[in-house]
């Protein structure tokens, strides 16, 4: 057997070992040794492989993996671009904490700097967004060097799963090859190269867990903020919590835009806050006392406030019930004025927002369920409008909240959960811009794994809506020198025909009104296990739905609940 077609088969045989199911491949040259090895072990049972032309969307596939399973899941490419296509999916992990591993084919490196194709300085390329860039040794004839390969293997799988700091994420396993890089005629058995006994590991890592308990007084008036990476935390469930989308569901939920109607003495992060304004106003008042809890090395604090950090609360004292009831009072209020505002444009179809099409998708799903969500506006519009029953895990890439990859990051998603509950169904909710950003994530080989019950709802609003919410999107900046500036360069519009994207891809899609999209939620998985749903939604009156929502919530001062 040659050697690169040896250390590939070693490699993968290792990661098999140490507990990874799923792979993902994209074509080349270069990592044709680790393309046959993932071939032949899937066709043996042993992996499930994915293959995808786009190094991006597989990026991206792989995390949707990995999110969903909470397994490392290696995404394997050639040498050059391909490696730095891969920027933005670990980027995503790092931040999120996901574990990511990219396994970048390599030419020997003798040949940097030489003019060699398809050549670049690719090992660690990724600098500081991974937890550890590892590389192989060029494998050589006779050289026996087993030992050495799987017990690498065992680190970088370690390192994924934050084994030893807690702070799960991304990793490069960079692996030089020499041609021959196709298999030998003959296909022999690993022999000397063979593994421990019992399909165990080279190098067993169990993962440690940190456990830093704080002290919390929870008898002064507390708020409990869940962000993105949010634990469970028993000790908390009867605060009232401010959760968002991907957060744990909470017992006692407090709307963010109820934040504006109380006075909290105390707050609690939990995960990492990544959504609403109104809770970067809490978190950074002077009179609050911020609590941090995160099961990593890393705590949130943009605004230098926090108190103490910990993993998990000490509580002492009781809550005072006139707080919970004030909490309860003011859930109430706003959850009337959302829904009161979204109910009174239901007359007008030329107006639905993206707050409407999220209201509904939230309300189409249960128990078991699954839902992906973009990021942008969706995530806001669920955390708004959408009330997600308890059993539902939402997902979002919010690491650094990119609209990158958000499809496949949904199919990931969607056939990691066909593996744990079959049966069970995922919708993914995302805007066009996202939609459209990924539209190559949406080819999937004739022979490829394909996901049993997957709908892809897209509100179309014709560009980028969350930027009307933001200060450009402020009618005083599109006047004068500026008149026009925003829907260019903000707006963006696009006028993609959906439709037409999706059939090339052949992929059914179907374009339905507010109105029609629960009942087409409600229907059985569609046909070949994948569809989209477009939505026409309106951004034109979105800043203004919001101000109203806002007017309303004005018309019931807070004083008169309490």
């Amino acid at each position: 057997m040659n050697p690169s077609t040896l250390q590939a088969r070693v490699i993968v045989d290792e990661m098999i070992r140490c507990g990874v199911t799923e792979a993902v491949l994209c074509p080349g040259s270069r990592n044709a040794p680790l393309a046959f090895a993932l071939h032949a072990a899937d066709v043996a049972g042993r992996i499930r492989l994915h293959v995808r032309i786009d190094e991006r969307s597989a990026g991206f596939l792989a995390l949707g993996l990995a999110v969903s399973s909470g397994q490392p899941v290696p995404i394997v490419m050639t040498s050059g671009t391909a490696v730095a296509n891969m920027g933005p999916a670990v980027f995503e992990a790092n931040y999120a904490r996901v574990p990511l591993v990219v396994v970048s084919a390599n030419r020997p490196y003798e040949l940097l700097g030489s003019g060699a194709n398809q050549t670049v300085e690719q090992f660690g390329i990724f600098g500081t967004q991974v937890r550890a860039a590892i590389s192989l040794g060029l494998a050589e004839q006779d050289l026996d060097t087993n030992s050495q390969w799987r017990s690498a293997v065992g680190r970088v799988l370690a390192a994924a799963r934050g084994a030893r700091t807690g702070n799960a994420g991304p990793v490069q396993f960079d692996i030089p090859l020499r041609e021959p890089l196709v298999p030998d005629a003959t296909d022999e058995d690993l022999g000397a190269f063979a593994g421990r006994a019992d399909g165990l590991p080279w190098t067993q890592a169990p993962v440690g867990k940190l456990d830093v308990p704080l002290p919390i007084d929870l008898s002064l008036d507390t708020v409990v903020v869940s962000g993105h990476g949010s634990g469970v935390h028993p000790a908390l469930a009867g605060i009232p919590t401010v959760a968002e989308p991907t957060a744990p569901h909470a017992d006692t939920l407090l709307h963010p835009l109820a934040l504006d109607s109380i006075h909290p003495q105390q707050a609690i992060i939990c995960g990492r806050p990544t959504l609403h304004r109104g809770v970067s106003r809490l978190l950074a008042d002077p009179n609050v006392t911020v609590y941090a809890l995160t099961t990593g090395p890393r705590w949130p604090d943009v605004s230098g406030n926090v108190y103490a950090t910990g993993t998990r609360v000490q509580p002492t004292g009781e809550p005072r019930e006139e707080w919970l009831k004030e909490c309860a009072d003011v859930q109430q209020r706003v959850l009337g004025a959302v829904d009161a505002e979204l109910d009174s444009m239901l007359d007008d179809p030329a107006v639905t927002t993206g707050l409407h099409v999220a209201r509904v998708v939230s309300a189409a799903m249960r128990p078991g369920d699954q839902l992906v969500v973009g990021a942008s506006n969706p995530i806001r519009d669920v955390a708004l409008a959408g009330r997600v029953p308890d059993g539902v895990r939402v997902l979002s890439n919010r690491g650094v909240a990119g609209i990158d990859g958000t499809n496949s990051t949904a199919i990931g998603a969607a056939l990691a959960l066909d593996r744990s509950a079959p049966g069970a169904h995922t919708i993914a909710l995302m805007g066009d811009l996202t939609f459209i950003h990924d539209a190559t994530g949406l080819v999937i080989g004739p022979g490829e794994p394909r996901p049993k019950s997957l709908r892809i709802v897209v509100a179309n609003d014709d560009g980028g809506g969350i930027f009307g919410l933001l200060e450009q999107g402020d009618p005083r900046y599109n006047t004068g020198v500026y008149s026009g500036a925003y829907e260019r360069v903000f707006g963006t519009p696009h006028s993609a025909d959906l439709a037409s994207l999706c059939a090339g891809f052949h992929v059914p899609h179907r374009r339905v009104t507010i109105g029609e999209l629960s009942s087409v939620l409600a229907e059985p998985a569609p046909d070949g296990g994948l569809e989209v749903i477009e939505v026409p939604t309106d951004r034109d009156h979105l800043r203004a739905v919001h101000a109203a929502i806002g007017a309303r919530l004005r018309q019931c001062p807070a004083s008169e609940i309490r």
